[in-house]
């Protein structure tokens, strides 16, 4: 049987779910889509039934989570609790099914995103880490880790900067790519924690597209071969960690 982090929604069963639930994790432009667009039709051509999902894809409320960030004051308790109604909707209604049916399902990011972006903006780590207890644990996690200095040029010559993803909501009164440093700086430092304490298959995320891609179908090989079994979960004192580690503001909301 599978298990939680803690707790179960109401009337989820968490037995007989035969499939494999994968998460790649990192940070916006670190190329996270593209390795699950490669790594999709290469499970589907191995006979392999796929779903892929990420945030903000809930049917409930993906439109209300764009429509609420536009206008970029939405508070950041508000916003993590759009995040995580997400999560628990297609949790429920997409990731459970698929996992039940036998399906791959790949992720793009989990809750550990989730967390990394409430504690760099000043949310008790205590109370998010609570607030996803329901999550099931993956399993695998691979995390493409990249630093600010490579992750910079990428974001630069693809999608530009984005508000949220420059915390502007934490230092409006600086430039963008000030901003951006900043932001990305205390993120990437709390997903090196979160990589530890939950036990992430680490990849180096600077290499070319296809060298990432390779380890990344040897890691979901071994996924794939091997007995069912849940990763460590978090590990005592995590919260604590999370607190440790520097966090770029103490308001605002969330991406």
């Amino acid at each position: 049987m599978r298990e939680t982090y803690g707790v179960v929604l109401p009337e989820m069963r968490l037995d007989n779910l035969p499939g494999k639930l994968i998460v790649i994790e990192g940070t916006d432009g670190v190329g996270r889509s593209t390795q699950i667009g490669l790594l999709k039709p290469w499970l589907e051509q191995g006979g392999h039934a796929v779903v892929d999902t990420g945030m903000s894809r809930s049917k409930l409320v993906s439109r209300g989570i764009k429509q609420a960030k536009q206008g970029h004051t939405l508070g950041r308790v508000t916003l993590n609790l759009f995040y995580a109604t997400d999560f628990a909707d297609r949790l429920e209604n997409e990731i459970v099914p698929a996992l039940r049916a036998g399906f791959v399902v790949l992720t793009d990011r989990y809750i550990y995103s989730l967390m990394a972006r409430a504690v760099v903006r000043g949310i008790d780590p205590f109370w998010i880490q609570n607030v996803y207890k329901f999550a099931l644990i993956p399993d695998a996690v691979f995390y493409l880790r990249i630093g600010v200095d490579d992750l910079i040029p990428r974001v630069v010559f693809s999608t530009g900067f984005d508000y949220w993803e420059s915390g502007m909501d934490l230092h409006p009164s600086e430039d963008m790519y000030e901003s951006f440093r900043k932001y990305q700086t205390g993120l990437l430092a709390q997903f090196d924690t979160l990589a530890e304490e939950y036990n992430f298959e680490v990849i180096d995320a600077t290499r070319e597209i296809p060298a990432v891609f390779e380890e990344l179908r040897a890691g979901i090989t071994r996924v794939l071969a091997a007995p069912q079994q849940s990763p460590p979960g978090p590990l005592p004192g995590q919260a604590e960690e999370l607190q440790k580690a520097p966090a770029t503001g103490n308001n605002g909301a969330g991406n």
